[in-house]
């Protein structure tokens, strides 16, 4: 019913060096993960009774900031978000079976909800220090 499991099952691994068109790629797919991870948490928040959290602007801007960030966070990244994915794929699907029976799913789904919360944090934490002025520019 749902396209996440598509996006989820990404899979894009590289080696050696990438040309500006597979750079632009593995962005674009790390960007549609991150899209579709942060609609999943939305998700579990709602199914958990949690209030929704205010705006972040390093999550939703995550993906143009780690896309210039240096090769290995954006490779520690894009493990991160696969390894999330793994995570709230069968979490979500499980929460909504237990939903669509009737039953009460707000401990499983807080439960999601807390390891989901920690692994962005973690992704976050990859982000390369900005500063006052923003993140860094070059020319």
């Amino acid at each position: 019913m749902s396209a996440m499991p598509q996006i989820f099952g990404q899979n894009v691994r590289h080696t050696g060096d990438m040309s500006a068109s597979e750079t632009m790629a593995n962005a674009s797919a790390l960007s549609m993960r991150w899209a579709a991870l942060s609609e999943a948490g939305k998700v579990v928040c709602m199914l958990a009774g949690q209030d929704a959290e205010p705006d972040d602007k390093r999550a939703r801007n995550f993906p143009a900031l780690i896309r210039d960030a240096e090769p290995w966070r954006r490779d520690l990244a894009k493990d991160g978000c696969a390894d999330l994915a793994a995570i709230m794929e069968p979490g979500i699907s499980a929460l909504l079976a237990i939903n669509a029976r009737g039953a009460d799913c707000t401990d499983a789904a807080s439960a999601l909800w807390s390891e989901y919360t920690a692994a962005r944090a973690s992704i976050l934490d990859l982000l390369p220090p900005s500063g006052e002025m923003g993140p860094r520019r070059s020319a």
